[in-house]
This record gives C-alpha cells, structure tokens and sequence, in this order.
C-alpha cells in the first residue's frame, strides 16, 4: 500500500467533483492539484458518488476496496466475452488476471477513472453479444462519457450498427448515444455550453513528454509538432479504412450495401455458427480501439487497460497451431514489460510499437473477412430475439 501514490490522481479527482458538488457549474472552474477538469460530465457523476461514499474522499482504503471489486466486476465481463466467443485457450486467463502489476495499480492503488470506462464498455459489449443494442449503446455512451478513450471503438461500432441495422436502422441507435451525453452535460451546457464542450472534449491538447511510454525514442520537438499530429491521424483513419474494406466487411460485396436495409441485401451462404458471428462482432470492435491505440499522439501508464484486456483476443482470434502459441505468450510478456518500465526509455518505447506491429501484421494476414449475414444471430431465448433487436 503506497498512500503518496494513491492521493496523487485520487485527491485531483475529488478536488474537481467537490467543487460541482458546491453548486459550481462553469465546467471551467472545475479544477484540481494536476490542473483543470478534462473529462465529461459522466465522470463528475460517477467520481461524485464515490466523494459522498468514501467521507469527502478521505476514505482511501474504502475507495481502493471499491475499486477492487469493479476489477473483479470487470474480470468477469472480460471473461464472459471471451467464452461467448470461444477462441481464447484457458490458460491464458491466467496471464490476464495474474501477471500484470500494471493493471492492479492502475485499479487499486492509483484509482484512475480508465477503470471504470473500460467496465462499462465491457458490459456495453456483453449486451451487443445479446441482441440488446439500444441497451449497449446507451452504456457505450456512458463509457464515453467518463473518459474519451472509449471513442477508439466508435468506428467498428459504427460499422456493426450500419452491418446490422441498415443506414436508417443506425440512427435511432447513435441518437441514444447523442441523447445521453446531452442529458448528462446539460446542468453545464446551460452555463457555460462553450466552455463544457472544449475542456471535456478537447481532442487537441497536448500531452507531457515525461509520461509518454510509446514516443520516448523521438525527439521532443517533434513528439509535440503539430505535423506529426496531422501524420499520427491520418495513419490512424487508413488503417481503419483498410481494415473495414479487406478485414471487417466481406470482399464479395460493395461496402456500400451497408447503407441498404438489410432485409434488401443478398443473404450470404453457407450460414455462419452463433460463434463465428459472437467473434467477429469483438474482433471488429477490438480491432478498432487496438489500430487507435497504436497511432495515439501519447500513452500514458493509466492508459495500459485501455487494451490489456483486449490483446490475448486479438493474439488467439487467429487460426493458430500448438507451437504459435509460445510467441504470443512471450508478446504478451514484452508488452507488459514495457509498460513497466518506468520511465520509459528508447528502448521500452520501440519495443512496444514492434510488439503492436507484429499484432497488426497477424490481424492483416491472419485473418479474413467474415461474410455475417444481416440475419442476427440465435438468442439464448429464441422468442425474445424479435424485442432484444428493437
């Protein structure tokens, strides 16, 4: 139990919702030790029950006892996708909830808001296993509005609703996530609706070098230029595109029959198993936050559960045989070494970026694109399917 390193983020936190629960709702006056607020209001909700709960913040063992359970809370989800999808050996659970010191910091001892976002969409992606949609996008939203991060998966999200729903279909769906984060901003929207917007979606502020663990090899002066910003972007919205054209959508067709309804398009043949539809699904929206994780501008070390859990999925989602399987465990091995390495160095930082392009090159040519037909996958309870859709 180290204390100084609890209170750093946690006493920064409870010091921007403390002023909200002092009636102030100028998002711009929001402010803790490390600087102003920089988070949706989601956050300020969710952080203000745990101020209430834990005595004004000053119960920080209460606090990391709660934050241990939304681990384990979050383990579970985790574990459920993985077995809804059957890809995963068994053993390699235990390297996901043993072997990193990283991630039980990142949860219990440091108590950082990541946690909880990442829960919450695990549990978005559980209900999308589900046939529950509106549901899992109302939690998508909520994720999102705890921390942005989770905007990483709104492209394969996107295409999933576009896959399953049609253009039309689509729209109801991404107005629950418009709705939400409308709701929840308005007490500060009505304020001050400028100054909301640009602090807790800010998608351009800069990132201290000291704390980056992926850039630590360039030069200072150009981890900060705007033009590598620009580059980092558009590397980033390539790899999507290539991806949803050869990876995520079937080469047989036009990606635009997205758009049609999908009662209108060609069924496709032969008809997949509820498994390969339940992989494909995660393998879209893991791919997707995995191909942002690579082109971020920064990672800090909090930064690490944005993927964690997602990286055994995206080793094993591939055909593999028995002697493959010793490499994956030792990139696993050299991703969590990196990111204990601390601070980072030269070589830490160009060791992760190998180890995330070995990952991008096995998801290129491992792997091929699924032809899922627009009929929804069978339901646990097969006469409910019709209202879980809805």
């Amino acid at each position: 139990r180290r204390p100084a390193d609890t209170e750093i983020d946690w006493k920064a936190y409870m010091q921007e919702v403390e002023g909200f629960a002092n009636g102030t709702l100028d998002y711009t006056q929001l402010k803790g030790d490390t600087g102003p607020l920089v988070y949706p209001a989601g956050f300020v909700y969710i952080f203000l029950g745990l101020y209430y709960a834990t005595g004004r913040g000053s119960d920080i063992r209460l606090a990391q006892y709660l934050f241990a359970g939304l681990y384990l809370l979050n383990l579970l989800l985790v574990f459920r996708i993985y077995c809804r999808t059957n890809k995963v050996p068994p053993y390699v659970f235990f390297f996901m909830c043993c072997a990193s010191y990283r991630i039980h910091s990142i949860f219990v001892l440091r108590l950082f808001n990541d946690p909880v976002a990442m829960a919450i969409l695990f549990l978005a992606i559980n209900l999308f296993l589900e046939e529950h949609w509106s549901w899992g996008c109302f939690l998508f939203s909520l994720a999102v509005s705890v921390k942005m991060n989770i905007l990483l998966f709104a492209p394969g999200l996107l295409f999933l609703l576009l896959q399953r729903f049609g253009l039309l279909g689509c729209i109801p769906k991404l107005c629950i996530c418009a709705l939400l984060q409308v709701v929840l901003g308005l007490p500060f929207l009505l304020v001050n609706p400028v100054g909301y917007l640009t602090r807790s979606f800010d998608l351009g502020r800069q990132f201290q070098f000291k704390w980056t663990v992926n850039w630590r090899f360039l030069p200072e002066e150009v981890f900060q230029n705007r033009v590598f910003h620009a580059a980092l972007l558009l590397a980033h919205l390539a790899g999507l595109g290539l991806f949803a054209l050869h990876r995520w959508h079937s080469s047989k067709e036009n990606i635009l029959t997205l758009l049609k309804d999908p009662g209108k398009r060609k069924p496709t043949s032969p008809r997949l198993t509820v498994n390969n539809i339940l992989a494909w699904i995660v393998f879209i929206l893991f791919s997707s936050n995995f191909l942002g994780v690579c082109c971020s501008r920064s990672l800090h070390y909090q930064f690490y559960v944005w993927y964690f859990h997602t990286l055994p999925y995206l080793l094993w989602c591939t055909p593999t045989t028995k002697l493959a399987h010793m490499p994956k465990v030792l990139l696993l091995g050299v991703i969590e070494l990196c990111w204990n390495t601390y601070p980072s160095t030269v070589c830490s930082s160009l060791s992760l970026h190998i180890c995330h392009g070995l990952i991008l090159l096995q998801l290129w040519y491992g792997t091929a694109p699924t032809p899922v037909s627009h009929t929804p996958p069978p339901s646990r309870k097969p006469t409910a399917l019709s209202k879980k859709a809805q």
